[in-house]
């Protein structure tokens, strides 16, 4: 082969290559700016989507503010003329904060505000002897805080709604299971008390008295003891 058409092809072969590179790299580049873009609009939604948990956050605390401004607002004494904002008794007021707390986690479900809106519900709901509406609150309490420490005292305050409804064998089963776990966030011997006067209430002595043995002798310091005891003197005697 000649040296001209040597040289020739070699020119060819080298113009495919960088044809070739070129190519690449301008694929490359494509690729590069495809993904430089998803990351933009991925960082976007991401800020945005704080941004608005912020805002929703934010409007749920200040909701959940004025139910609590409501809840420890001043009652007006009997033959007192009532000035704004005040209530004419404990109930009124206690009626007006469940309003107020049930509008709040309403309005706003998922956000820690609004979840501390419902137990507060629930705990208002039991002071004005409603307890099958209290149950109901602890309940989405519980389905929406996992396993911490708010959905262990939302169980707690369920247990004492089924008990205040007469359904005892709910209300035992709860309270045995959150007895077990002594390295838990909630007092055990404060459960094991309410466990027995459960037991008194349903008519089951025997078991009761073991639950406030227990207390006795494995809590001798809790201040749950001498009312214990005095629970136990007065199964004695019936």
């Amino acid at each position: 082969m000649k040296r001209a058409e040597r040289r020739h092809l070699k020119q060819n072969e080298l113009q495919r290559w960088a044809i070739q590179a070129r190519g690449a790299l301008e694929e490359r580049k494509r690729e590069t700016t495809i993904g430089v873009v998803a990351v933009l609009v991925v960082a976007a939604a991401i800020a945005g989507w704080s941004g608005w948990r912020g805002y929703v956050e934010s409007r749920a605390q200040r909701d959940l503010a004025e139910a609590l401004a409501v809840q420890e607002a001043r009652v007006t004494a009997a033959g007192t003329p009532a000035t704004p904002g005040s209530f004419p008794s404990d109930r009124a007021r206690q009626q007006a904060a469940v309003t107020k707390f049930k509008a709040a986690a309403d309005a706003h479900p998922t956000t820690d505000a609004g979840i501390f809106a419902r137990y507060q519900e629930a705990a208002g709901q039991v002071a004005l002897g409603n307890p099958t509406g209290a149950a109901a609150a602890y309940q989405d309490v519980i389905s929406r805080s996992g396993k911490g420490i708010m959905a262990q005292m939302a169980r707690l305050g369920l247990a004492d709604a089924q008990a205040r409804a007469g359904q005892y064998d709910q209300a035992i089963n709860t309270f045995k299971e959150l007895a077990q776990h002594k390295d838990g966030p909630l007092p055990v011997d404060g459960i094991l008390m309410q466990l027995g006067r459960t037991y008194r209430d349903a008519g089951k002595p025997a078991d009761a008295q073991q639950t406030f043995n227990r207390l006795v002798q494995e809590y001798p310091d809790s201040p749950f003891t001498s009312e214990a005891r005095r629970e136990l003197d007065a199964l004695k005697t019936t």
